[in-house]
């Protein structure tokens, strides 16, 4: 029992180096530039080793893929928690916390998203994005359904506003912390989700149009000259001459 236990911890072990060397490679060189040799110097293993555990280099690549998702779905992730209060927007600097967490943790996994984008032309995340608007569906759509019988939201559907609140903030993040480009909108990480937040709670226009429409751009009313009259003055009559009447 011991001698197996031993072998399963040593199996599991070799697993993860694969898995750790084969995150760094793919995702600082990309998918074609990294091969099977490459893996198993970075990870101390023999080719023979990795082929033990995974039949192709593929199958490291598409586990690294499952793994990132399977931690995106886990319900224990705080934002996930967030997601499942269901109390957008009033939560908005919770949720902006959580994602800055969840890039944090997991910039390598998230740059194989690009590499995947730029190298399998997004088939291995493509179904994960296409379920979205359904998973967010799930968990906001009757406490928004609620509230907007309550009268609490105008007329912006609160359903595109939290899906472009989450991607907006993934995407912020993603650049700071992946690409390492950070004071990219020129100002730090706290200003500018204060002013998103800012600008998604209440918008930009002072005064909002009705019916969705856009909104009139007010023009100055023109001065206009009063015009003049032309008027034909009288002449005046010439003196008559001596005894003329």
């Amino acid at each position: 029992m011991a001698t197996r236990m031993r072998q399963e911890e040593k199996s599991e072990a070799s697993v993860s180096a694969v898995l750790d060397a084969g995150l760094e490679l793919f995702s600082t060189q990309g998918y074609r530039a990294t091969t099977l040799r490459d893996i198993a110097s970075k990870a101390g293993l023999s080719v023979g080793n990795i082929y033990h555990h995974f039949p192709d280099k593929h199958a490291i690549y598409q586990r690294l893929i499952d793994r990132y998702w399977e931690r995106l779905l886990d319900p224990g992730l705080p934002l996930n928690q967030v997601f499942a209060r269901a109390s957008f927007p009033e939560d908005l600097e919770e949720m902006a916390g959580a994602i800055e967490q969840v890039v944090t943790a997991n910039a390598a996994h998230i740059l194989l998203i690009y590499v995947d984008i730029i190298e399998f032309q997004g088939e291995h995340v493509r179904a994960f994005y296409e379920g979205m608007a359904k998973r967010f569906a799930t968990a906001y759509g009757p406490q928004f359904t609620a509230r907007k019988k309550a009268g609490e939201f105008g007329d912006a559907d609160p359903m595109t506003a939290v899906m472009v609140a989450t991607r907006w903030l993934f995407y912020f993040y993603t650049v700071e912390k992946c690409f390492g480009v950070p004071l990219h909108l020129g100002m730090t990480g706290k200003q500018a989700t204060t002013e998103f937040i800012r600008l998604l709670r209440y918008g930009l226009l002072r005064d909002r149009p009705q019916n969705g429409g856009r909104p009139s751009i007010r023009k100055k009313p023109i001065q206009r000259k009063p015009i003049r009259q032309k008027t034909s003055a009288a002449k005046p009559a010439k003196a008559k001459r001596g005894g003329e009447s």
